[in-house]
């Protein structure tokens, strides 16, 4: 993983992340709700290896789980943080690579990395390194729930671009319209994403743009990858069964 540039990219992203969603506060609390169904226990300990601004560590600080959050942009990292204090949980934040994750071995009891951030590795050796670490901070047992996009699907197209997103605040503000552009790769399994906002101001219009690559890792193969890992029976959960955005692999640590 070209570790620099991934890092830059949401240190760039972090103060405007949020509006990639229309309603930001309503996707904290729906994926909250939707993982909790998944973990099935009160009070678990959960660490989210790729907290970004808090969207899924603060749903589950919500619903009553102990969480820490790490992720490799410190910016965001420590927006996590000020976001879960706004809303009066506790969250634990950290600047950290998933690959070389800070905590002692069999610490907590679930381990989330959603919202497509895996993909950022792109290497088989790279993906084993994280899913190791994810694997060795699990108790026995312990719960992954990894997503990613519908990569299956798209590798059949290769879409050239994501559909457009709009965010309009409650109080009628400013919109901004966030779009992606997708570059494949010869491989054709990469691909560069240049991400686009469109920012409202007065009326006026202007341009953010930031660029990223990811790995599109196709539900077998990444399952494979995570057997491999020393996690048992992995299963892909859908949208539709389970209420959460992008598929989930859910899978358990090996004893």
């Amino acid at each position: 993983m070209p570790e620099t540039s991934v890092a830059r990219f949401y240190d760039e992203l972090a103060d405007d992340y949020h509006l990639i969603y229309a309603d930001w506060d309503a996707s904290i609390r729906r994926q909250g709700h939707a993982l909790d169904g998944l973990i099935g226990q009160d009070h678990a300990s959960v660490l989210d290896c790729s907290c970004g601004i808090g969207t899924q560590a603060i749903g589950l600080a919500l619903r009553g789980h102990r969480v820490t959050g790490t992720d490799l942009s410190a910016r965001a990292a420590a927006r996590a943080a000020r976001e879960a204090a706004q809303r009066n949980v506790s969250l634990r934040t950290a600047a950290a690579d998933m690959r070389r994750l800070p905590f002692p071995d069999a610490r907590f009891d679930t381990v989330v990395c959603a919202d497509n951030a895996l993909p950022h590795l792109l290497t088989e050796q790279d993906v084993h390194a994280a899913l190791g670490e994810m694997r060795r901070v699990l108790r026995p047992a312990g719960l992954l729930l990894l997503s990613t996009r519908p990569y299956d699907d798209l590798l059949r197209n290769r879409p050239a671009s994501a559909p457009p997103q709009v965010h309009q605040p409650a109080d009628g503000g400013e919109r901004t319209v966030t779009f992606q552009l997708w570059h494949w790769h010869g491989d054709g399994e990469h691909y560069d994403l240049e991400h686009f906002q469109l920012l409202s101001t007065g009326g006026e219009w202007r341009v953010k743009v930031r660029r990223t690559v990811y790995w599109a890792l196709g539900q077998d193969r990444l399952a494979g990858l995570v057997t491999d890992a020393g996690f048992v029976d992995p299963l892909w959960r859908m949208p539709q069964e389970t209420g959460f955005f992008q598929p989930l692999l859910v899978a358990r640590a090996g004893k």
